[in-house]
């Protein structure tokens, strides 16, 4: 991220100022380093108010979570998928505290909890490398699991919402059905890609120096989560729960603008209801998710000022406008807008890079959310990982050095899930 801030501002500074050379003054036509001047400052004051207008809607969305978790729904989405996970990892021992913290993450990933998925997601890094023959290369199941994870299993991409609301949108959720079917679409791929090319990666024989360790299969002490997840429902019922996903999807493509202003309010009741129904103090912990809400919205104004004001400056300098005339008789014929492609090249470096190109672009008056490329921008937002982020920090936290075929994997993923988003965009809009 340090190389491409660097690179936009001084695109941006080097375009205004060959602007300056050759401008010539008409009128009231502020000067180009004038106009890069005014952008800079008017992108980080924008910046600051876009996530003062956060703060509200983080709150209620990471309250209502806070809820949700509290009542064990994470427990519950996670024997959901058990039967499936297994399956998906022939080389995992069923009752092997990797399968468990595998779970967790993805049923974190599923619900939007960001914050608890990764600590699942290392925690599942490590237990795989118990099982790892050769320390240091990836095995099959972790380039699968770190697949799975940069294609970002999403159904509830909260933050996206939260941002789309604060930037005015008439109905932040309506990205619910397309993001649904991009990253169904972008996880089918993952796994497909991971399984295949293992085939062309395979496992090198180990070296004069290396120890070829034998497999921990060994149980440490769990905690009460990583237990619970141990545990899962039928294969009949996770059959079940997929044809219920399908079938919403089915609805979200046939309705999804008929249904879609009905999502938050059923949402918030659904939450809260189901918090009381698990005897939970639904206000006390709503309160206390609130809390962390409030927090998050306040630590994104950094990160928001610094991609803000560098896009401001790509823009004010002409550079953007440049680049978004040379692409668009392209991309557009494919339904991916010019003006969207700066958040689909971002989104597998950056996720604060993402998020703040997300932000720009929906605030754009000449844009705005609600539009074709607004939702399709937060659709990929929802629906894709910072793959280069979550490679070095979970490859990082068992020092895995040769990765295989786990990139490879990832960014095909990301690619389906860009393919997916405009294919669901251009659905929703048809």
């Amino acid at each position: 991220m340090n190389r491409i801030f660097l690179i936009i501002v001084l695109a941006a500074v080097l375009f205004a100022g060959w602007k300056q050379v050759v401008f010539q003054p008409s009128g009231e036509t502020p000067a180009p380093m004038e106009a890069l001047s005014s952008a800079m400052v008017e992108s980080a004051g924008g910046a600051v108010e876009l996530a003062i207008g956060l703060v509200g809607v983080m709150t209620l969305f990471l309250g209502l979570m806070k809820v949700a978790e509290a009542g064990g729904m994470l427990t519950i989405l996670a024997r959901l998928i058990r039967p499936l996970m297994v399956r998906l990892f022939p080389d995992v021992p069923a009752d092997h505290p990797a399968m468990g913290a595998m779970v967790l993450n993805l049923s974190a990933n599923a619900l939007g909890l960001g914050n608890a998925a990764t600590p699942f997601g290392i925690r599942a890094m490590q237990e795989l490398d118990r099982l790892n023959r050769q320390p240091g290369t990836a095995t099959d199941a972790m380039a699968l699991f770190l697949a799975v994870n940069t294609s970002s299993v999403t159904l509830l991409p909260t933050g996206v919402i939260a941002l789309r609301a604060a930037a005015g949108s008439a109905d932040p959720a309506i990205i619910l059905p397309t993001t649904l079917l991009a990253t169904i679409g972008s996880t089918t791929v993952a796994i497909l890609a991971a399984k295949g090319y293992q085939r062309f990666a395979p496992i090198s024989p180990t070296t004069e120096g290396e120890d070829d360790k034998p497999v921990d299969e060994s149980q440490p002490e769990e905690t009460a989560s990583l237990e619970a997840a141990q545990d899962s429902y039928p294969l009949w019922v996770s059959i079940l729960a997929l044809a219920a996903l399908a079938s919403l999807i089915l609805a979200a493509v046939l309705f999804g603008k008929s249904l879609s202003p009905w999502i938050l309010p059923l949402l918030m009741a659904g939450f809260l209801v189901f918090g009381a129904l698990r005897r939970v103090p639904v206000y006390e912990v709503f309160v206390d998710g609130a809390k962390e809400g409030f927090q998050v919205a306040l630590r994104i104004i950094p990160y928001l000022v610094a991609i803000l004001v560098a896009v401001g400056m790509l823009r004010a300098s002409g550079a953007l406008d440049l680049l978004v005339g040379a692409l668009a008789p392209v991309t557009g014929r494919f339904g991916l807008p010019a003006e969207a492609l700066p958040m689909a090249l971002m989104r597998p470096l950056s996720g604060s890079g993402a998020y703040g190109i997300l932000a720009s672009i929906i605030n754009d008056p000449a844009i705005g959310p609600d539009s074709y490329t607004g939702v399709l921008v937060s659709t990929l937002q929802g629906s894709t990982e910072t793959t280069f982020y979550v490679m070095a920090v979970y490859f990082g936290a068992v020092q895995v050095r040769r990765i295989r075929h786990a990139m490879a994997a990832a960014l095909t993923a990301d690619a389906a899930g860009i393919i997916f988003a405009v294919l669901a965009c251009s659905l929703f809009f048809a």
